[in-house]
């Protein structure tokens, strides 16, 4: 497999923003109002899914009938009250891991499973939307990570090849979703540490932004 790196894709959540605990936070608290048992444990096994496929699993565990609509609008009314308007605090190193790969002209997707309108938005108020030559929200793909779908729309979308992407992901299923798209899954944990499958299916596993930029770098 050719090595280049054609392009870099990053998820957002738990890579960009260290926002995964914050919404799970969100998330406990509206289970506590509601008595909603487990969510921490169904939050954490979600990771990387979209909204339709969260849905879904939310409704495996807790019934037909559960009204995950309503309690999910009310996390992110929530989530918007304490992190909006450029709150959201960044991983350490994105600023300067993005400034170098746009210095070096190698083009960047953001390819999250969060709404297209809400991945823009928390972008733009970090100022970090100019980075990026192709933004896809989870909306945007026909299936949800763990399937490949938005990595090869986001390879697509940078007119890159697959096989010469590298994707920066922190939760299980986007590196499964990596692999599953050939692409090069870098997974840099954040909440969910790296089990024996996710050590087969990642390239390598980093402890931060920083070491993975080192890591392009050797392979630019």
């Amino acid at each position: 497999m050719d090595k280049q790196v054609q392009a870099v894709i990053f998820d957002m959540d738990g890579v960009i923003f260290d926002s995964e605990r914050l919404v799970i936070e969100c998330w406990q608290v509206i289970a506590d109002k509601y008595n909603i048992p487990d969510i921490v444990e169904i939050c954490m096994r979600v990771q990387g899914n979209n909204r339709m496929e969260t849905a879904k699993r939310f409704r495996e565990k807790y019934g037909n009938d559960f009204p995950y609509e309503i309690y999910k609008n009310e996390v992110t009314a929530l989530f918007r009250e304490r992190y909006g308007n450029g709150k959201l605090p960044l991983k350490p190193g994105v600023l300067e891991v993005l400034t170098e790969l746009k210095r070096k002209r190698v083009p960047l997707a953001l390819a999250s499973s969060t709404r297209t309108d809400i991945v823009k938005l928390e972008l733009d108020e970090a100022h970090l939307l100019p980075y990026f030559d192709a933004v896809l929200g989870g909306d945007m793909a026909p299936r949800s990570k763990p399937e490949p779908d938005i990595f090869l729309a986001a390879a697509a979308a940078l007119g890159a090849v697959p096989e010469n992407c590298y994707v920066l992901e922190d939760s299980y299923n986007g590196i499964r979703a990596a692999h599953r798209a050939g692409m090069h899954p870098i997974m840099i944990p954040d909440m969910q540490q790296p089990t024996e499958e996710i050590r087969g299916l990642a390239e390598v596993i980093l402890d931060n932004l920083m070491a993975a930029l080192e890591y392009l770098r050797e392979r630019m």
